[in-house]
């Protein structure tokens, strides 16, 4: 709320409340006023907390309820790409065809070495030949198989046949692949359970294969996910926003207009009506902790489930906040 929108707010509600006091004083047989002579009932509040009788709350359309109890997955937005498939199935099948190599390699050093114990058909020379080969050949061996798992390390951590299945649907064109960035990060902790892409406003949902170890120009932690079924057009190269979704967060729901925010971090009003007939309700400011948002709120710690939390005109509570007025913790004002 910029300077212009609290004046307007402050100096509507001043009119509103003036307005609301004048009629309130000039019906002297309204409930609850004091008799002549009498003590004038107690209205005021503590300093710097507002407080509004029922007329006051009905001027400036406050309105409360109480927090609902919800579950919810905690959401982290990355960055997308689209990878080239070609490259996936180019360094799986250099790592194939180095291991077939090595393989060929080994066997033809065995024959060789038991032709040589014989004595037929076996120099030392080829024996030698056939066992530098052989190193050779484990080596690109050890060399193609270590840049596979540091491109592709989720996918080289799958058994070969669902490995084999996947690459299938890669090269018919039944699924894609996703490198989704996260900016900032290196260390994700738990891997997140599920992946939604963000295509032109539709809504994908991805399987989460892991995380891919090396680094590209963002330079950040990226996470491996697989699209199946993706739609025409979605192809290497594009980028779409993606929602890594972790494991459900429990907390109480309250609405975005409910909330407001300070350099002490975010709160609410919670209404504390009176039990002194007379004197206004008032409403305290108590902190909240965000967990993560939902819907068109966010599920919040610090608050009860029985507490009336002002949903509708918290804009107007601050705009009547005195100087020294700072959120309290739940616990704390009660």
């Amino acid at each position: 709320m910029n300077a212009w929108t609290r004046r307007a707010v402050h100096l509507g509600l001043c009119a509103a409340l003036a307005s609301s006091l004048a009629a309130a004083g000039d019906d002297d047989d309204a409930p609850g006023a004091a008799a002549p002579g009498a003590a004038a009932p107690n209205t005021a509040a503590p300093s710097g907390v507002p407080a509004l009788d029922a007329e006051q709350q009905r001027a400036v359309g406050l309105r409360v309820a109480r927090p609902i109890a919800a579950k919810a997955p905690e959401s982290s937005e990355a960055m997308g790409l689209v990878l080239d498939e070609t490259s996936l199935l180019a360094d799986d099948g250099e790592s194939t065809a180095a291991a077939a190599q090595a393989h060929a390699a080994s066997a033809e050093l065995d024959r060789l070495r038991e032709l040589y114990k014989g004595g037929a058909g076996a120099s030392l020379r080829m024996l030698e030949t056939a066992q530098a080969e052989e190193a050779k050949t484990q080596a690109d061996t050890h060399l193609a198989a270590a840049r596979f798992a540091r491109h592709w390390g989720p996918v080289a951590a799958e058994p070969q046949a669902a490995r084999q299945k996947l690459e299938e649907a890669l090269a018919a064109g039944r699924s894609i692949l996703i490198r989704a960035d996260l900016p900032g990060r290196h260390v994700l902790g738990t891997l997140p359970a599920k992946a939604l892409l963000n295509v032109d406003g539709i809504q994908l949902p991805g399987r989460v294969l892991g995380i891919i170890r090396q680094f590209d120009e963002l330079q950040s932690a990226g996470i491996l996910v697989e699209v199946q079924n993706p739609p025409a057009g979605l192809a290497a190269g594009a980028r779409v926003p993606v929602s890594l979704l972790s494991t459900e967060r429990t907390g109480l729901l309250v609405p975005r207009d409910a909330l407001l925010y300070d350099e002490n971090g975010a709160y609410v009003y919670k209404q504390v009506s009176s039990k002194i007939p007379g004197e206004k309700t008032r409403y305290v400011p108590v902190k909240v902790t965000l967990m993560v948002p939902f819907g068109d709120g966010w599920l919040v710690k610090g608050v009860d489930d029985d507490d009336e939390i002002v949903v509708h005109g918290a804009g107007v509570l601050w705009s009547l906040e005195g100087v020294g007025t700072h959120a309290v913790d739940d616990d704390d004002e009660d």
